[in-house]
């Protein structure tokens, strides 16, 4: 009884240091060189992982980043130019300076002006509501409001506005990863420069439906008129299947193109008020002519 005991110990440790030995053997066999360089630039990197810089994570962007000759085209949207300069710096490479950009809602069909025609019952994503109905209004175009925009973003730079029933985009805290336009099943979220001041003018309507189908489901829909792009002074709109779209680079944010739209679909944000123009009025002079004076006299 003892000596098998002993045996079926001494196998086992056996087998124990045979698998040591292999394992070693195959773990330097197998060994594959990570350059040290990777783990210093994840550790600059704001460890986000949110797929904004087009990799699965950081740690993938970084190897990216050592591993590639000409990083300008590389950026980190979320540490934005400061990261991106340290990078640099550590690699000793030249990268890009990019301006910043903010999520952008492009649909203002609230409750109010987008009225409901349907109630949709099932489970309450975007996702599943785009796949299976065009939406509890006669817009099929605009935000679902089942808020897979807000669900996603890590930073909490978006909220459900339970009036309006459309998402808001807290500019300050927006880091520009874009993962709430990956998840919008209507296009709707678009990222466009963040200018001094946050100051945007774009057209907040994606209806591509003729003005009045457009605008009986959505009393602010874009109707095409053209009248915006006829005031441009620098040719920034263009019109695309009864749509208007202002061009962020193009726009010199001049706002000619804002009182002519006659649906108010144009949106504009933190400029301050339009100066009211003094309304002049004419006032007729009036000279007194004293009759008895300039009558003709008579002699007597």
């Amino acid at each position: 009884m003892t000596d098998s005991v002993l045996y079926s110990v001494l196998l086992l440790a056996s087998l124990g240091v045979i698998a040591s030995v292999v394992l070693y053997i195959v773990s330097k066999k197998f060994y594959v060189y990570e350059n040290p360089l990777i783990a210093e630039v994840e550790e600059i990197l704001p460890a986000a992982n949110c797929g904004g810089c087009g990799s699965p994570g950081c740690k993938s962007f970084a190897d990216k980043l050592v591993n590639t000759e000409d990083i300008s085209d590389l950026f980190c949207p979320v540490g934005g130019n400061d990261v991106m300069k340290l990078v640099a710096e550590k690699l000793g490479k030249t990268v890009a300076e990019k301006d910043p950009t903010v999520a952008v809602v492009r649909c203002q069909g609230s409750c109010e002006v987008r009225p409901k025609t349907t109630e949709y019952q099932g489970p309450r994503t975007c996702a599943i509501s785009a796949m299976i109905y065009s939406g509890e209004t006669d817009c099929q175009y605009g935000c679902l409001g089942d808020g897979d925009c807000v669900a996603v973003c890590q930073f909490d730079a978006m909220y459900m506005d339970e009036e309006t029933g459309l998402p808001v985009v807290i500019t300050d805290k927006c880091t520009s990863c874009g993962a709430c336009v990956d998840a919008c099943p209507r296009d709707i979220i678009e990222m466009r420069p963040k200018n001094k001041r946050d100051l945007k003018i774009y057209v907040g309507c994606l209806n591509e439906d003729k003005g009045g189908i457009a605008k009986k489901a959505c009393s602010v829909a874009c109707i095409g008129c053209s009248k915006c792009e006829d005031v441009c002074p620098k040719d920034a709109i263009t019109m695309f299947n009864n749509l208007a779209y202002i061009d962020p680079v193009l726009c010199t944010l001049c706002r000619k193109c804002v009182p002519v739209c006659p649906t108010n679909s144009i949106i504009e944000t933190n400029f301050p008020p339009r100066k009211e123009k003094p309304v002049v009025k004419k006032v007729e002079s009036k000279v007194a002519v004293n009759v008895e004076s300039v009558k003709p006299k008579t002699d007597a």
